[in-house]
């Protein structure tokens, strides 16, 4: 669906299950985004299809993100429409070995620019949990500015509000 010099990124399918089983049980995924009760591979195909499959709307959702040169599938990059924001926000999820290599900001800086220059979306937000060091300065590096706190309806977590 897309390419950089270095990753492929494309639709989720429930092939996707053992890796997204690995990613949602990561000690980052935990640490800052909440277990899921994702603790099988089986559960992980459902997770899939739960969550993943019917978000392909309008040109967004959530993608697997892979090496071009293996194949490998490293992490998860996506643009989310909820039912309760105006607009779309920008999410990411990598596993711990791949990241601090540039492949989030890749992953990241393809997708919002296909929302900006292909989906011609005037804004894009961005969440993350205020200890989230690596995930603000990814936000940062790809121009978007904090503006705020914001607290989903179905979480009471305080979460930090960027957006472009």
């Amino acid at each position: 669906m897309f390419q950089t010099g270095r990753l492929y990124i494309r639709k989720i399918s429930t092939l996707d299950a053992p890796f997204i089983y690995q990613l949602l049980n990561s000690p980052g995924w935990l640490q800052y985004v909440g277990d899921r009760g994702v603790d099988s591979v089986e559960k992980a195909e459902t997770y899939i299809v739960e969550h993943y499959l019917g978000s392909y709307k309008n040109g967004l959702g959530n993608f697997v993100v892979t090496l071009s040169s293996s194949g490998i599938p490293i992490g998860t990059c996506g643009l989310y429409q909820r039912d309760n924001l105006e607009h779309p926000d920008i999410g990411f999820a990598f596993l711990p070995e791949y990241i601090g290599k540039g492949y989030g900001y890749e992953a990241a800086r393809c997708l919002l620019d296909y929302a900006q220059n292909d989906l011609q979306l005037p804004k894009i937000l961005g969440f993350t949990v205020n200890d989230n060091v690596a995930s603000i300065k990814l936000l940062e590096k790809l121009g978007l500015r904090q503006m705020g706190t914001y607290t989903f309806v179905d979480d009471s977590e305080e979460l930090l509000l960027f957006c472009t």
